[in-house]
């Protein structure tokens, strides 16, 4: 079964950079829905709520001293806020990576900050052992019949560990976070069987198939490939997700306001 989500967007699609945010647009400047957004509306992500409650605990255990001097509210919002500063520190450290990774698989020479040195070393191990061929790196593919767009981290031939002397292409997503999570099966198909990608001149061409889809994990002591599984079941899991995204931003509108009766009892 096929599940098509209609599309009303205009192409072509592009990519706005907002300070540390992006969005998509179509050729109207109407929103189109990112991949990543609809996973994180769509996807349930129970590890998240435990991972914000044990943060928040182990902030209020290293600060108890400094904490218990605060006022009450002061203290609460410090407690409350103690997730994101993790949050927010691995995200730059992300992003800095993929800039950094997208500049070396092109050959150019880069400044590496000394805090991620560890994950430079990792990346360009990954480049010399899998004896990567870029095709494209960081571009945004849109699927005009089901209406989403995003960025693709990469797509390369790298050797094929069971065929010495062939080449494959992969799609790849690169992660610098502790793990790598079911739900990227879902990201990688979405890029996988978009419709289009945005050439480097603005127009549109058919995204290249690929054999295989996987995780580049790098981390600052190494780098692990990680197959992942991006098929079409999954691409139409990703539908699924896409309709319960939808569904989550527009529920409010579907509770009408208390109704009146058409008429009260008197009092006796």
């Amino acid at each position: 079964m096929v599940i098509i989500v209609s599309s009303e967007f205009t192409p072509p699609v592009r990519r706005v950079n907002s300070g540390r945010g992006h969005r998509y647009e179509d050729a109207h400047g109407r929103k189109v829905p990112g991949v990543t957004t609809v996973i994180s509306s769509g996807v349930p992500k129970p590890a998240l709520i435990n991972w914000a409650a044990r943060v928040t605990a182990a902030y209020a255990v290293d600060y108890w001293d400094e904490l218990a001097e605060l006022p009450v509210s002061e203290r609460l919002t410090r407690l409350e806020k103690a997730r994101f500063g993790e949050r927010d520190e691995a995200a730059r450290r992300g992003t800095q990576v993929h800039s950094l990774a997208e500049r070396l698989v092109h050959g150019e020479e880069v400044d590496v900050p000394e805090a991620l040195a560890g994950h430079v070393r990792a990346y360009v191990d990954f480049l010399d052992q899998w004896r990567v061929q870029p095709v494209l790196a960081e571009f945004v593919v849109a699927s005009h019949r089901h209406g989403y767009a995003g960025t693709a981290d990469l797509l390369a031939y790298l050797d094929d560990p069971d065929e010495p002397g062939r080449a494959v292409p992969w799609l790849l997503d690169i992660k610098t976070s502790q793990g790598v999570w079911g739900e990227t099966a879902l990201q990688l198909a979405a890029y996988r069987y978009a419709d289009v990608y945005r050439a480097a001149d603005g127009t549109e061409l058919p995204v290249p198939e690929v054999e295989r889809t996987g995780v580049v994990h790098v981390l600052g002591d190494g780098y692990q490939l990680v197959p992942v599984v991006a098929g079409r079941a999954q691409h139409r899991t990703f539908l699924y997700a896409q309709q319960i995204a939808a569904f989550v931003d527009t529920a409010k509108e579907l509770v009408g306001e208390p109704l009146t009766p058409p008429r009260t009892l008197e009092a006796a």
